[in-house]
């Protein structure tokens, strides 16, 4: 089992990098750090194969300051979706650093952000931090579902509690 999907990265939803902007800008003037997860473009309404970018991860105990971030990899969930990685340089330089080459060994797009995080202020770059084309994708993303049941399921159940158990 591998942790990282296999496939083409085909881009990035515009939601998921509206979400890395804004949290990039909100832990300004520290560095943002967070993990990218992907679906499969199928899932997502696209007829091709592939993986688009539907989430960035923010990981429990991620410690930054205004020149790094470091996430507490006991923290890092144990998942096939799992794309690569986003971070912020807050003095809006957008090339890696010696330090981030060190972490792109895992994933295979890598995103960051710059001050001031505006649409246009980020890059994406592969594993070996040559920079990549990552279109960004206007799509429905899916709502996931945190309880697999509905409110008519909870409705029915009781119904047939008070029938079985005779509490009418």
């Amino acid at each position: 089992m591998r942790l990282f999907r296999s496939g083409e990265i085909l881009g990035i939803a515009e939601q998921a990098l509206e979400f890395a902007l804004e949290a990039s800008e909100d832990a300004h003037p520290n560095e943002y750090m967070g993990l990218l997860r992907g679906e499969s473009a199928r899932n997502v309404g696209l007829e091709r194969d592939g993986t688009v970018i539907t989430d960035v991860l923010v990981i429990p105990g991620t410690e930054s300051n205004p020149v790094s971030a470091t996430v507490k990899t006991n923290m890092v969930p144990n998942d096939m979706r799992a794309a690569g990685s986003v971070h912020s340089h807050p003095n809006g330089v957008l090339r890696p650093s010696d330090a981030d080459l060190q972490t792109f060994n895992k994933g295979k797009v890598h995103i960051i952000v710059g001050a001031p995080y505006g649409k246009t202020d980020w890059k994406a770059f592969d594993q070996e931090g040559e920079p990549r084309k990552l279109d960004v994708l206007d799509i429905d993303l899916p709502e996931e579902e945190f309880f697999d049941f509905t409110q008519a399921d909870i409705d029915a159940e009781l119904r047939d509690e008070e029938f079985d158990g005779g509490f009418r």
